[in-house]
């Protein structure tokens, strides 16, 4: 008889190592948050001198908890960047909440498979509830609707994207691929977001069959000029699928007329998706909500929480008008995973209503951060963000070394800075490219950029409910600093007064 191997506990720690590790990132954490205002967004970080810092050696004996925790100190409080001070006001990029960052240590910890309700049973109950009530808040029936919490916006639009064409096209497109088959177009304005030209890619219709639409003065999509191409394209022998709106652009937050294009998609048969994911949360809001009427006649919405709901990342989420057909677009058998559900009363296996069997349990710090401050706040703050990038539109009007790009949409601001006489469009492009690095490097605010018909400007997108009006003005008052610096050095001879 085989003798037992002995018990090897070298990666099963105590709940006494477990408490000296948590308790000392537990203090970690509090000292991060208590440093953080005063903290500059960038340390001017190099990938030189990041890697010199934290990258090291796998080493082959265990380092002493104490050494671990120095290291995290370094990680955080040395060779980061601080989406969650005041002055971030950049990328559309949440600061992340504390009861998110709470219940991600506790989601770890349980660690849940959320593909199947056997591995996750609470965790999937929450998520499915989650997203039951996130789509109840953007108008969709409440029979039928539900969704995904997914990695982000790219996941969410592509989920989304794949079940239109599945549920779009007369073959059976799963099974027997794109092959011979029609030419499928989808259109959106000029404005949409990288990721449908990605999700295009994967799904096999291809890049150049998103079609798309120039957009008017207010960068909202010309729908005269859609109606015009879905025609066209018809009359071409192509056959058009899906109709898609953005909910909050991310260059300028413009939201195209969502009302007109489901109309527009009604009329023609097509599938209606709005890329929501980053104005989708204003429907939480009364003074908003109205700026995205029609979003609720969608068959499909993306959205990220960890945008405009300000939670850790990563966690979007694609809601569908009929959450059957998630199942329909993804389902697959496995025999290892076989279940007699009737017998057992085990609930919905997520993993097969999207593209990942293993899933994280990402609705946990949303959940918690919802319960924690209430829908109520989040409608306050969101609104907030929104009147702080109109006060700033209105400090930029103010002040005559700045013009603002275009009036205010959700809550980005796009402004540039313009030297006292000078016209130049390509030196003003330069100079505003170079303002916006050392913004950046500078630390003591953070934006980033749009290119708007041709011209480079500034552009703050708050989505951070740390930031208040004394961020704006410091935001102006270190771009206009840095802008005489630099324009007194780059003005080129020509352009001299």
């Amino acid at each position: 008889m085989m003798t037992p191997p002995e018990p090897l506990r070298d990666l099963d720690w105590s709940s006494e190592q477990a408490r000296k590790l948590g308790e000392g990132a537990l203090d970690l954490w509090i000292d991060f948050l208590r440093a953080l205002p005063q903290l500059p967004i960038d340390h001017a970080l190099t990938v030189g001198k990041v890697r010199q810092a934290v990258l090291r050696e796998v080493p082959e004996a265990p380092v002493p908890v104490d050494e671990l925790l120095a290291y995290a100190r370094k990680v955080m409080l040395e060779n980061s960047v601080y989406m969650g001070n005041g002055g971030f006001m950049a990328y559309v990029s949440g600061p992340g909440t504390v009861p998110g960052a709470a219940a991600d240590l506790l989601a770890a910890a349980i660690n849940q498979n959320v593909g199947g309700w056997r591995l996750s049973p609470a965790a999937t109950e929450i998520e499915l509830a989650l997203t039951r009530w996130f789509a109840a808040e953007f108008g969709l029936p409440s029979e039928t609707a539900g969704g995904l919490i997914t990695s982000g916006g790219s996941m969410a639009n592509f989920v989304g994207l794949k079940v239109a064409r599945d549920r779009m096209t007369s073959r059976d497109v799963r099974s027997e691929g794109l092959a011979d088959g029609p030419q499928l177009r989808v259109y959106a304005s000029e404005e949409i977001h990288a990721v449908a030209d990605r999700a295009l890619d994967m799904l096999g219709i291809g890049t150049n069959n998103l079609v798309k639409i120039p957009v008017d003065e207010r960068f909202q999509i010309r729908i005269d000029l859609l109606e015009q191409a879905i025609e066209e394209d018809r009359t071409a022998g192509m056959t058009p699928i899906i109709v898609e709106g953005s909910a909050g652009t991310v260059s300028t937050g413009a939201v195209d007329p969502l009302n007109d294009l489901a109309d527009i998609a009604q009329r023609h048969g097509l599938w209606f998706h709005v890329d929501g994911a980053y104005g989708g949360p204003a429907v939480l809001t009364e003074d908003l909500k109205p700026l995205l009427a029609g979003i609720e006649r969608a068959d499909s919405v993306a959205f990220d929480p960890h945008k405009w709901l300000y939670t850790p990342h990563s966690g979007g989420c694609i809601l569908l008008r009929d959450l059957q057909h998630a199942s329909d677009s993804f389902d697959a058998e496995a025999s290892y995973i076989h279940e007699d559900k009737q017998l057992m009363d085990h609930g919905l296996d997520i993993g097969r209503m999207g593209p990942q069997f293993s899933r994280g349990f990402s609705a946990f710090k949303i959940w918690m951060s919802l319960l924690a401050y209430g829908r109520d706040a989040y409608a306050r703050r969101i609104s907030h963000d929104a009147a702080l990038a109109r006060y700033l539109s209105e400090r930029v009007l103010e002040r005559p070394e700045f013009e603002l790009a275009t009036p205010v949409s959700l809550s980005i601001c796009c402004f540039r800075f313009v030297p006292e006489d000078v016209t130049d469009e390509p030196y003003l492009n330069t100079l505003n490219e170079r303002i916006m690095l050392e913004i950046q490097r500078d630390g003591r605010a953070y934006c980033s950029n749009a290119v708007l018909h041709g011209r480079f400007v500034l552009r703050a997108c708050i989505v951070n409910f740390r930031t208040e009006a004394e961020h704006c003005d410091r935001l102006l008052d270190v771009a206009a600093e840095l802008g005489v610096q630099l324009d007194a050095a780059m003005r080129p001879a020509e352009l001299a007064n």
